[in-house]
């Protein structure tokens, strides 16, 4: 069982996965941001060794589909162990994710260049942003989901199966199955 300096080492990576505030500068948290930094810069170095490519990416993230995930660099992840990746999964270079709560991305998704999924959150009290309290909520990505290039997708959204999200959508609320949604915020444009 762990003592209770091992507990207090958690403690904000615990209350960050529960959904509760937490402080982002706290020393465990930061290390983790780092390793996750060093982990996203091995993916440019080996990019061209097919065998060593797929371990940095099951390194990097939480879990991986299948050995076809393909990530253009430079992209970056807050921790990227917190991101749970399906088969054949695609993401073009500029990408980011701000993985301070799960995000899972299903099977056949593929991102554009530069599309940015922010599971943080600050609070909007500007006295509140200075005490570095803030908190995050989950992601979800359905199946065969395409994001055009620079959507934006927002805390707390579930995007259902069969979505296209067109470029530079902002995307702050959940998103049936089988529609197209552009703009800022998002809306459905067409069923599909």
């Amino acid at each position: 069982m762990a003592n209770s300096n091992d507990d207090d080492k958690y403690a904000e990576q615990i209350k960050m996965l529960a959904g509760k505030p937490y402080f982002g500068g706290d020393p465990y948290l930061t290390e983790l941001r780092k390793q996750s930094q060093e982990r996203t810069a091995n993916l440019a170095v080996v990019r061209n060794e097919p065998e060593k490519y797929s371990a940095a990416i099951r390194e990097l993230l939480g879990t991986v589909g299948d050995d076809k995930a393909i990530m253009e660099s430079p992209v970056f992840f807050d921790y990227g162990c917190n991101t749970h990746v399906g088969k054949r999964f695609y993401m073009n270079a500029m990408c980011v994710i701000l993985d301070c709560a799960r995000v899972d991305i299903g099977d056949d998704v593929l991102f554009g260049p530069s599309v940015q999924v922010y599971t943080a959150e600050h609070p909007v009290d500007p006295a509140a942003r200075l005490t570095g309290v803030e908190s995050a909520r989950p992601i979800k990505i359905g199946n065969n989901v395409w994001v055009g290039g620079g959507a934006i997708i927002l805390p707390g959204v579930t995007i259902g199966n069969g979505v296209t999200i067109g470029a530079g959508s902002v995307v702050t609320k959940d998103v049936p199955d089988n529609v197209v949604v552009v703009g800022n915020p998002a809306r459905v444009v067409k069923h599909v």
